[in-house]
């Protein structure tokens, strides 16, 4: 899907206000660079509460939301917290070279 600087931008900046990702902790989540950032500081149980054996928010949010599939897969595959923000912090990564 990703293969023009059109949708790489699109995927890097904020979603309607109506459409922004509310984590358990408080944290709103606007964008790509967000979700990256906060998976890499939010605690182990915000991280449990909205990705475990019965839900994934935050796969959710990219797929239907971001419309990334690649990343959504790679979230859905993500053990950790670690790993979910590692497969975040990759794909914006790889769409903001695809913008140059």
């Amino acid at each position: 899907m990703v293969g023009t600087t059109k949708t790489a931008n699109v995927m890097v900046t904020d979603v309607p206000v109506e459409f922004v990702f509310y984590c358990n902790n408080g944290n709103v989540l606007r964008n790509m660079n967000e979700l990256a950032s906060e998976l890499k500081s939010m605690s182990d149980e915000t991280y449990s509460y909205h990705a475990n054996m019965e839900k994934n928010d935050f796969m959710n949010w990219v797929r239907d939301i971001i419309k990334d599939e690649t990343l959504a897969i790679n979230l859905q595959k993500a053990r950790s917290r670690s790993q979910a923000a590692r497969a975040v912090t990759d794909r914006v990564n790889a769409l903001m070279r695809r913008r140059t």
